[in-house]
């Protein structure tokens, strides 16, 4: 393995572990290297989607052994996601638009969370049935569109709407995540056959990163540091977005 090589999947590693501390999978994050590294435009989407299923599907088990998991949060936003994912994963459309909508709501958000850091996760409202579907289809149709799972969508609006306390909406994302992956990569799926014969090692790296940070979410990291991590994890993701 060439250092450009090794860069890759350290990078990778890194990427898993922050983005699963927070249950998410790590696909902007992995689009981003992809984009930096020069990797072909073809192989980045899919790749970032089945680096995802690994990831989001390890820290999905670690926030629901944890008990950070709400069913009757997580059904209404993913029944609409789901086909929606599959069919933003069949479009070939010009992404370039959506991304830098995408990258303003993401920095919006990213500092409406800094903006609160003092305060506590408040008290919890159960949002109404209508909403959590149009916002699943809508995040789900933008998810397949532009390669990631969604999670980096979902999390923000429970936090921000106050739908879930911190560590809950980590673990509900990460299965939303999960199911929106498998969606838009079967709504893609003839470019899962022209992975790189490398991407095995981009996996295995993926997983080890994904166990650790998603152990250090669920069991180790306060509320308020679990805010100041996906703070970092959404500027981040808005930049990739409006500038990659």
């Amino acid at each position: 393995m060439n250092i450009e090589a090794f860069a890759i999947v350290f990078a990778i590693f890194i990427v898993a572990v922050l983005y699963s501390s927070v249950g998410h999978g790590g696909a902007s994050g992995y689009l981003a290297l992809m984009a930096f590294l020069a990797v072909a435009p073809e192989v980045t989407r899919p790749t970032a989607l089945v680096l995802n299923l690994f990831v989001a599907s390890i820290a999905a088990l670690q926030f629901f052994r944890a008990g950070h998991f709400s069913w009757s949060l997580f059904w209404p936003f993913a029944v609409t996601s789901i086909p929606f994912a599959f069919v933003g994963g069949m479009a070939k459309l010009p992404t370039n638009v959506y991304k830098i909508v995408l990258g303003l709501v993401l920095l919006f958000a990213a500092f409406r969370l800094a903006w609160t850091f003092a305060s506590d996760d408040g008290e919890v409202r159960e949002p109404k049935l209508w909403i959590c579907l149009v916002i699943g289809a809508v995040i789900g149709l933008l998810s397949g569109l532009v390669g990631v799972g969604g999670g980096i969508f979902l999390t923000p609006v429970l936090l921000l709407m106050h739908w879930s306390e911190t560590k809950t909406a980590a673990g509900n994302s990460a299965l939303f995540i999960f199911v929106n992956s498998a969606a838009g990569l079967a709504g893609n799926y003839v470019q899962v056959s022209i992975l790189p014969s490398t991407a095995w090692f981009w996996i295995l790296a993926a997983i080890a990163g994904g166990a650790i940070g998603s152990l250090l979410g669920a069991t180790k990291f306060d509320s308020l540091t679990l805010r100041r991590v996906l703070a970092a994890v959404l500027l981040f993701a808005s930049v990739k977005l409006i500038f990659v």
